[in-house]
C-alpha cells in the first residue's frame, strides 16, 4: 500500500469518527471509566534517545601526547591538508580528538538534550598513511589516496584499541563509565564488511589488507593483490576476502562488488563472522550500549542474522542501526525485517525530504510526508528508525541559520531517533563535501562558537523538550496538516501508565503563524511544553496559538485518550504502525 493511499484511508476513518462522535466527548475525562487502550509508535528502549554524532579525531584533542604527530615517516599521518576548496581546505591526516576530548565535553553534549553519543569506529588502524586508490579532490568520495585512517574505519586488529584514542587512565572502558556517569549511551561505530585498503600501493604497506587477532597474529592478508587474484583455496591467508572486483553500477549493482580498494571480507566464510562477534562483544564487555553498523547492504542479510543474533544471545535486547545507504526505503528497509538482521537503519529517504524542506530549496512540509510510512510501510517499525539530516560521508546541509533551526524542530518532534551531527548546532561547514571542510576539526573554539549560535539555543531549547516528553519519543504520530511552511500533527503515547498526548505545531516560514486546531482534539487542560503556559479547551472546541517565524511550539495533555475521532484515528495507526512478524 503507497503511503497516499494509507494517508486516504487514514483520513476517511477520522472524517467518519469526527461525524459519527465527536460531540459525545465527557466534559470531565477523568471521570468516565473505560478500558485504556495501549497506543505507541515504538517499546524501543533505546527510542528515548537523541543521537549526538562525532569524529572522534575531528570533535576536540583532550590530550596532546596521544597524537602521534611522528608516525608515519615518508608516508605521515598528521595534519594532511588538502588543496583549498572554494576557501576552504580539507585534511585527511589526525588531527587528534581523542576519548579525553569527548569526556571533557559530555556536560555541553547533554546540555543540549543529547542523551546519546554516537562514536567512530575505535579499533586499530594502519600506521602510515595510504599511498594506492586515488587522489581526493573536492567533491570526490572513495579516493583514498595520501589518507590516514584518522576516521577509524580501516580495522587491522579489531581486538585493539587505536593509540590515538586513550590517554592515561580513560581507554574505552573508561569513557564508557564517564558516559554512563552522565546518565548518557554510548553508540559504537562497528565496521563488517571491510578492513582497511588492501591493494593499489606501489609497494605494500605496513597493516593495509592484512588482519590480526587477539593475540596480534596476523590471520589475514590481501599482499597487496586485486580481489580478482586472490587464491583463496590454497592461500590460507586470502581465506578472510572476497575474490569479487569492483563493480561498476551501470553494469551491477555496486553492493555486490568491492568498495575503493578496500579488504572486501568474505560473508559466507564461517572465520568472518566468528571474528567479528568475539572482537565487537569485547567491546561490549567494556561498555558499549549500541552499535551503529557501517556499510550493512554490502554484505548479504543471512550474514547480519546471524551476527545479530548473536549478539543479542549475549546481551537481550542490544541496540543496532545500519548504514544502508540508499534513497529507496523500500531497499533499506529490508535490513529491519525478522531474518535480515532486525536491526534500526539511518532514514536515508527521510534525510533527502529534509534536505529539500530545510535546505536552500525550502519547498513544503508535503515533501516530508511521503517519507514518513506511518502505515503499512516497507520498515518492521518506523518509530525505530535513525532520522537525520546529513553526516560525514556526504556535504553537510547547506541551509540558513533558519533552515538548521526548523530542521531541529521536525528532527526533534517527529517520529524517529533524531542523530545531529558534530558541530551542525551552530551549521559548521555547511554545505561542504568530505573533502572539501565536512570532516574538518571543531574544537574548544568551536564549541565557544556554538553557544553563541541562534541554532544551538534552538536545538538545545526542543531538544530538551523532547527529551522530557515521552510522547515524542515513542508516541504514535497522527498527522493533522503537512504543507507550505506548516505543520500540525499530534504524538500519543498510552502504556505502561503512560498517558500523554501531545499537539506539534512547525512554523518554518518567515512570519508568525495562527494554528486553529479543532481536528480530533480532546477536551482538556493544555500546558505548553516550551513555557510551561496553560490552554484550556472545552468540548468540541479548538486550540489557537500564534507560532513565531521558524519556530515550534508543543502542547501536552497528560490524560488518557477519550475523544472519541482521535481513539479512531490511533486505532487505525496502531493497526498498520508495525508489519507482522
Amino acid at each position: 500500500m503507497t503511503f497516499r493511499h494509507t494517508t486516504t484511508s487514514l483520513a476517511v476513518a477520522i472524517a467518519l469518527a469526527i461525524s459519527g462522535c465527536a460531540s459525545t466527548t465527557p466534559r470531565d475525562a477523568a471521570t468516565t471509566a473505560a478500558p485504556a487502550k495501549d497506543y505507541y509508535g515504538t517499546l524501543e528502549p533505546f527510542a528515548a534517545n537523541a543521537v549526538y554524532f562525532v569524529v572522534t579525531d575531528r570533535f576536540v584533542n583532550g590530550d596532546t601526547g596521544n597524537d602521534h604527530r611522528d608516525q608515519g615517516g615518508a608516508n605521515r599521518t598528521f595534519d594532511i591538508p588538502l588543496p583549498v576548496c572554494d576557501g576552504v581546505a580539507g585534511n585527511i591526516g589526525y588531527l587528534g580528538g581523542d576519548f579525553k576530548g569527548i569526556a571533557d565535553n559530555l556536560d555541553y553534549i547533554r546540555g543540549m538534550g543529547f542523551t546519546s553519543v554516537w562514536i567512530t569506529p575505535v579499533i586499530d588502524n594502519p600506521d602510515e598513511a595510504f599511498t594506492g586508490g586515488s587522489p581526493p579532490s573536492c567533491g570526490s568520495i572513495l579516493t583514498d589516496q595520501g589518507k590516514s585512517g584518522y576516521h577509524g574505519y580501516w580495522g587491522t586488529n579489531f581486538y585493539k584499541l587505536d593509540e590515538h584514542l586513550p590517554s592515561a587512565g580513560l581507554d574505552f572502558a573508561g569513557l564508557a563509565k564517564s558516559v554512563h556517569a552522565k546518565d548518557m549511551k554510548l553508540v559504537l561505530d562497528i565496521v563488517g564488511n571491510h578492513g582497511s585498503p588492501g591493494w593499489t600501493m606501489p609497494k605494500p604497506q605496513p597493516k593495509f589488507g592484512q588482519v590480526f587477532d587477539k593475540a596480534g597474529r596476523l590471520i589475514a592478508d590481501h599482499q597487496n593483490l586485486p580481489p580478482q587474484s586472490l587464491d583463496p583455496v590454497r592461500n590460507p591467508l586470502h581465506r578472510f576476502y572476497n575474490t569479487t572486483g569492483p563493480v561498476d553500477g551501470a553494469k551491477g549493482s555496486i553492493f555486490d562488488g568491492n568498495l575503493a580498494q578496500l579488504a572486501d571480507f568474505d560473508a559466507g566464510n564461517p572465520a568472518v563472522l566468528e571474528y567479528m562477534v568475539d572482537a565487537y562483544g569485547l567491546w561490549i564487555d567494556q561498555g558499549a550500549d549500541a552499535f551503529r553498523i557501517d556499510t550493512i547492504s554490502w554484505m548479504p542479510p543471512s550474514f547480519w542474522h546471524a551476527f545479530t543474533q548473536r549478539i543479542r544471545a549475549k546481551r537481550p535486547g542490544f541496540f543496532m542501526f545500519g548504514e544502508a545507504f540508499d534513497y529507496d526505503a523500500a531497499k533499506i528497509a529490508v535490513h529491519t525485517l525478522p531474518g535480515n538482521g532486525g536491526v534500526s537503519v539511518l532514514d536515508f529517504p527521510m534525510k533527502q525530504a529534509m534536505d529539500e524542506v530545510f535546505g536552500r530549496k525550502r519547498v513544503g512540509f508535503e515533501r516530508l510526508a511521503p517519507s514518513l510510512f506511518l502505515t503499512e510501510g516497507p520498515y518492521a517499525n518506523p518509530y525505530d528508525l535513525a532520522t537525520f539530516y546529513d553526516n560525514h560521508d556526504m556535504p553537510r546541509m547547506d541551509a540558513s541559520d533558519e533552515g538548521f533551526i526548523d530542521a531541529h524542530n521536525w528532527l526533534f518532534t517527529a517520529r524517529g531517533i533524531p542523530v545531529v551531527y558534530y558541530g551542525s548546532e551552530m551549521g559548521f561547514m555547511r554545505g561542504r563535501a568530505e573533502h572539501a571542510g565536512n570532516r574538518n576539526y571543531f574544537g574548544n573554539e568551536g564549541i565557544k562558537a556554538a553557544k553563541r549560535s541562534p541554532i544551538h539555543a534552538a536545538l538545545s531549547r526542543i531538544a530538551n523538550v523532547r527529551a522530557a516528553t515521552p510522547a515524542l519519543q515513542r508516541g504514535l504520530q497522527l498527522d493533522i496538516a503537512l504543507q507550505g511552511d506548516r505543520a500540525a500533527f499530534y504524538r500519543v503515547l498510552q502504556h505502561d501508565g503512560m498517558r500523554q498526548i501531545a499537539l506539534v505545531l512547525l512554523n518554518k516560514g518567515d512570519a508568525a503563524q495562527r494554528f486553529e486546531i479543532a481536528t480530533m482534539l480532546q477536551a482538556g487542560r493544555w500546558r505548553s511544553a516550551l513555557d510551561a503556559s496553560t490552554v484550556d479547551v472545552a468540548a468540541g472546541g479548538a486550540l489557537s496559538a500564534k507560532v513565531a517565524a521558524h519556530d515550534v511550539q508543543v502542547f501536552v495533555l497528560d490524560a488518557p485518550v477519550m475523544e472519541p475521532a482521535l481513539q479512531a484515528a490511533l486505532d487505525q495507526a496502531m493497526s498498520g504502525a508495525r508489519r507482522a512478524h
